[in-house]
């Protein structure tokens, strides 16, 4: 029987609007109520996620999230609270960083905790950009700030516009793959995460602590930091606009985050599925 159901949120628990469907509210709840236990599993930071969190209105007494794409593991009763994590060290960084020499136009941003940082001496209107679409403000910073500050950094990301990403990409990735797990999570998104550490790892590593074998997972998402995730799940669904990467694994394909497509989804596989 499916007990744990993870969800992705950009591009699926969010519509292209990146508003929650009241219809995937209605039915999360209806699950959570029926004894499954709803994980959001997502690249985000913690606090591009409380406030989709609340309009949730999970009741359990203890909740879980898996943020910055696995890198961090938190638990959420009365308040956000970190329980397990995996970080870049400033050797990381620093060796991230020393790539862009040729690449001027592509920027190093760094989650550390809940901070925002960019490796620059001014905030570049693209990172502002990805930036308020997780409710916060990114900070300029030097390597010897980075060096100094005392907080984890979960991830890194390499941002830029498309084309000038591909590039980089194109140059580094193989490279890159030794050292980090790296994932193409937007066009405009090259990210840096421990290596090993994916969705998947955080999904397993939950798993574990709740005693919930990972063929009793339903996962659910739409892009390409999702596909390990999807790939660990007993049970996975691609959303109606998902990759076609996505959708080629994926055991089901629900209809797209604009219709609703998770509540679709536990609708027929979980819920019904019980009956």
């Amino acid at each position: 029987m499916l007990k744990l159901i993870a969800i992705d949120m950009d591009g699926t628990l969010l519509d292209s609007q990146k508003e929650l469907p009241q219809r995937n509210i209605d039915v999360i709840q209806e699950a959570a109520q029926q004894g499954h236990k709803i994980v959001i599993c997502t690249g985000r930071i913690q606090k591009g996620v409380e406030p989709y969190f609340d309009r949730l209105g999970l009741a359990a007494k203890e909740e879980y999230a898996i943020l910055n794409n696995g890198c961090s593991l938190h638990t959420i009763s009365e308040d956000w609270q970190l329980l397990s994590y995996h970080n870049l060290d400033f050797h990381d960084v620093r060796y991230l960083y020393s790539l862009l020499d040729n690449y001027p136009e592509v920027y190093l941003t760094l989650i550390a905790d809940v901070d925002y940082l960019v490796l620059a001496d001014e905030v570049p209107d693209l990172v502002a950009y990805d930036a308020s679409l997780v409710f916060t403000e990114p900070q300029p910073v030097s390597l010897a700030d980075v060096k100094a500050q005392t907080k984890p950094v979960f991830q890194a990301m390499y941002m830029g516009e498309p084309d000038v990403l591909d590039a980089f990409q194109a140059d580094f990735e193989a490279e890159l793959s030794e050292k980090f797990s790296m994932v193409r999570s937007q066009s405009y998104l090259f990210e840096a995460m421990p290596k090993g550490i994916t969705k998947a790892s955080g999904l397993r590593e939950l798993a574990q602590k709740l005693d919930v074998d990972t063929k009793d997972i339903v996962a659910l998402g739409d892009a390409a930091n999702d596909l390990e995730m999807m790939k660990a799940a007993g049970f996975s669904v691609a959303m109606g606009n998902a990759a076609k990467e996505v959708k080629k694994i994926a055991d089901a394909v629900t209809s797209s985050n604009d219709e609703a497509g998770v509540a679709e989804a536990i609708q027929k596989y979980v819920l019904e599925a019980k009956e």
